[in-house]
């Protein structure tokens, strides 16, 4: 393009441009011939709808059975600051079902698991169907937990000016960290036929400084980075998604 201007101006212009519109027409050419050379690059954001995992038609009523908790790492610290995980976690459940649902929470009573496998668990339907008849729940909640307190403290290098001669040098510090690792195994059956549903798993790891360290504190910070995957399983949920549009 820029070769055919140079070679506009240095050479006599021809017969067309010399009347006042062919001129003008040249003039429009100009422009388009630019356009045409390069495709405009648009990028969009979009909201897009994402179906939830379990369909709830003709679905009223759900129960949350006590999860399964595992032996965790860093427990006495857990035990030590009275956080109960289960009933934690529990708790939390039942507001986000309440926030993003309309089915109605029916309570299940002590439950005797035949096994603490859950894989064994997920194929004994005849125990859903009789918890799913015994609770008049549509639906079941269930599955395990497994909260992790971790030790991460260790040396770093880090680089520091002296004030005596301004140079800057390295050394080892002592940082004291925690972090906080959920692990969730959920497990949603129907109450009718004791089929499972849906199952999924759900880790976040999240870690903090010595002072700002609290168990509970860092188990709903967990909770809260999992959440909108989590009520995924019973309503729609929008993403945002950035898409490129070339314009030519």
């Amino acid at each position: 393009m820029e070769h055919f201007r140079r070679m506009i101006r240095s050479e006599p212009l021809p017969r067309i441009a010399r009347s006042p519109l062919g001129a003008l027409m040249l003039l429009v050419l100009l422009p388009l011939g630019g356009a045409a050379a390069r495709a405009e690059q648009v990028e969009v954001r979009l909201r897009l709808p994402v179906r939830a995992r379990i369909d709830l038609m003709d679905r009223r009523t759900v129960t949350v059975t006590p999860f399964l908790v595992l032996s965790q790492e860093g427990s006495s610290s857990v035990e030590r600051r009275g956080v109960d995980v289960e009933k934690e976690f529990d708790r939390y459940m039942r507001r986000l079902i309440r926030r993003n649902t309309r089915l109605k929470i029916l309570e299940s009573g002590p439950v005797d698991y035949p096994t603490f496998d859950l894989e064994d668990l997920a194929q004994d339907a005849e125990f859903w169907s009789y918890l799913g008849e015994r609770t008049q729940a549509d639906l079941i909640v269930s599955g395990s937990l497994d909260f992790d307190v971790q030790d991460r403290s260790g040396y770093r290098t880090e680089e520091y000016i002296s004030p005596f001669d301004g140079r800057t040098y390295y050394r080892q510090v002592l940082v004291e960290d925690t972090g906080y690792e959920f692990d969730i195994v959920m497990q949603v059956y129907d109450g009718r036929t004791g089929e499972l549903l849906y199952a999924d798993n759900f880790k976040d790891f999240r870690q903090f400084e010595a002072e700002r360290a609290d168990p509970l504190a860092g188990m709903f910070e967990n909770l809260y980075a999992l959440e909108d995957r989590i009520a995924g399983i019973f309503t729609q949920k929008w993403v945002e998604a950035r898409r490129v549009l070339f314009n030519d």
